[in-house]
């Protein structure tokens, strides 16, 4: 399963380096690059919980929209973003009692391929690849020692799908985004006890500020 994983990294780092090969004349010609920025919606689907709860959060960060045609581009992101979970855990087998809220912080790189529906709407669809900055349970009624987890106890690198809808207005873009993790999120038996395989999910609506259009 490791294996596999890894490929998939390779997979998505090589089309991270494929996006920095596009020639700099196409890159300069009509290249959209600004800020963005937006409200967060995340979950992690977490088996045998009595009651799981949708985590709120934001995203901030910078993009660049280079244009391979008229109606397609290739869309590369650096995004700071919260996400995570909150559930109630009610199970004698596992020793776990009582609320957890799981705060999770990546720097997301997503690289999208952008498809242009007339003259302001985009479909955005591909990968993306993140780095956990830092990790924090804090727990209210927990029979054990599960808060003291910290970012140890989790993969540092996450990695899955992104896809969404967008709408162009001169200098200012704003839409909407999904993105579904494919790697699992705890990397001890400690997280993995109270997670299992609990895999990022998070939904995104945001505005863009372009500074050339």
């Amino acid at each position: 399963m490791k294996l596999k994983y890894n490929k998939v990294i390779v997979g998505l780092v090589a089309l991270l380096l494929s996006a920095l090969v596009i020639p700099i004349s196409l890159m300069a010609q009509d290249a959209r690059t600004g800020i963005k920025g937006g409200l967060n919606v995340s979950n992690l689907y977490i088996d045998d919980v009595s009651d799981e709860n949708l985590r709120p959060g934001f995203h901030i960060g910078v993009f660049t929209q280079l244009p391979v045609g008229e109606f397609f581009a290739i869309q590369p992101e650096v995004m700071y973003s919260t996400k995570g979970a909150s559930a109630t855990y009610d199970s004698e087998l596992f020793n776990l009692e009582g609320d957890y809220s799981f705060n999770l912080n990546y720097v997301d790189v997503p690289i999208l391929a952008s498809f242009r529906l007339g003259e302001s709407a985009d479909i955005q669809i591909g990968p993306y690849v993140s780095y956990l900055t830092n990790a924090n349970i804090s727990t209210d009624g927990a029979v054990d020692d599960s808060a003291n987890l910290d970012r140890d106890n989790f993969n540092t690198i996450d990695y899955g799908l992104s896809a969404g809808f967008q709408m162009n207005f001169s200098a200012v873009s704003v839409g909407a985004r999904y993105n579904y993790g494919l790697n699992q999120i705890a990397d001890s038996e400690a997280a993995e006890a109270i997670l299992g395989d609990a895999r990022n999910s998070l939904a995104q609506i945001y505005a863009a500020f372009n500074f050339r259009y």
